[in-house]
């Protein structure tokens, strides 16, 4: 039998870190450092790949790891009228997103990169997923940017804080939208020959 290959998350994200461990995995969390406002792209799907690839990068790379490890990095922005957004700079600038975002519709895009350090190979894909805003009022927004959540999260919103009442639905994986897509993850690993349900803990 051989032996479980350790899985590394190369994020600082609780939101991606819940998401592997409820489908049963225990990654090891390894920050990568990397400087998301010096990174650009020509579009935000693409941004959000290069993103990841990135993260995955500097954390395979960074000589904290042993040798055998699956790398994930992931990012995510909001596709807006063909922006990228990320997280807000600042409260004013959570409270203009939500102004401009209610009662329309946004494309969440995550990007995803898994590297094999035991052999060097690399996969990295984005998922889309559209989201369908509601209409808080003023008061409401006024509220939410005060509990500080959306300053912290990409598109200033989450599908799984504060902000749940205010999104009316999503189009595709909602998995994606809180920050990995796990059906993408598991292709992704199929690429590099690794069976996903090999890795649960």
């Amino acid at each position: 039998m051989t032996s479980k290959r350790p899985l590394v998350l190369a994020s600082a994200s609780p939101a991606r870190l819940g998401l592997l461990r409820q489908a049963g995995f225990e990654p090891r969390v390894v920050v990568s450092g990397v400087d998301e406002d010096a990174i650009t792209a020509p579009s935000p799907a693409e941004l959000a790949r290069v993103l990841a690839v990135a993260k995955a990068e500097a954390v395979a790379g960074g000589g904290l790891l042993t040798g055998g490890e699956l790398v994930v990095g992931c990012d995510s922005v909001l596709d807006l009228d063909g922006a990228a957004l990320g997280k807000p700079k600042d409260a004013a600038d959570a409270t203009a997103r939500w102004q401009a975002m209610r009662g329309r519709s946004g494309v969440l895009r995550t990007g995803h990169c898994v590297i094999d350090r035991a052999n060097g190979r690399r996969v990295s894909r984005t998922a889309s997923t559209t989201v369908r805003f509601g209409t808080p009022d003023d008061a409401e927004i006024a509220a939410y940017v005060a509990s500080g959540e959306p300053l912290s999260v990409a598109g200033a919103f989450t599908l799984d804080g504060r902000s749940a009442p205010f999104v009316e639905g999503v189009d595709g994986d909602p998995g994606n939208v809180i920050g990995l897509s796990l059906p993408l993850l598991r292709l992704l690993l199929a690429e590099l020959d690794v069976r996903i349900t090999d890795l649960w803990a």
